[in-house]
């Protein structure tokens, strides 16, 4: 499982035209799931994420996490965290997880997240999504499940 984690102040994600999802200051997460991802690695990847400090504290030290800033979250499938590269120009996605399991993982992080983070906003399975989003420092995260 891969997640990329942008520390946002503001982010949404429209289908045709229509925002899904939009949220102020946290983080919006592109989500990657691979077929040997299970609901025990998407738990430590979230436990991993809301617990990451990288919000400023009052002497400008990232030490605070999601949580303490009363931060959103936006959540957007992205099975293209899983291209490989290696031959040719063309991405092979074969490494990405089958769809329904692929959708049942990303459901589940959805609702592991709205356990602990008030404001938890989505994107559409599958679906083409426009996602806009002012990357705050710029500060991106990635963390892979193979190396936690």
């Amino acid at each position: 499982m891969r997640f990329v984690i942008q520390r946002v102040s503001e982010s949404e994600v429209k289908v045709d035209g229509q925002i899904l999802g939009k949220i102020g200051k946290g983080f919006m997460v592109l989500i990657g799931v691979c077929d040997s991802d299970t609901r025990e690695i998407a738990d430590k990847m979230v436990k991993k994420m809301l617990g990451l400090r990288i919000f400023e504290d009052e002497q400008g030290k990232t030490n605070l996490s999601l949580d303490s800033v009363g931060g959103e979250l936006l959540l957007i499938s992205q099975f293209t965290l899983y291209a490989n590269c290696k031959k040719g120009n063309r991405p092979s996605f074969i490494e990405a997880g089958a769809p329904d399991m692929a959708n049942e993982m990303y459901e589940y992080i959805i609702e592991k997240c709205k356990e602990q983070v008030e404001v938890v906003e989505r994107g559409q399975f599958g679906a083409d999504m426009k996602v806009s989003l002012v990357n705050d420092g710029p500060f991106t995260i990635i963390l892979d499940s193979d190396t936690l």
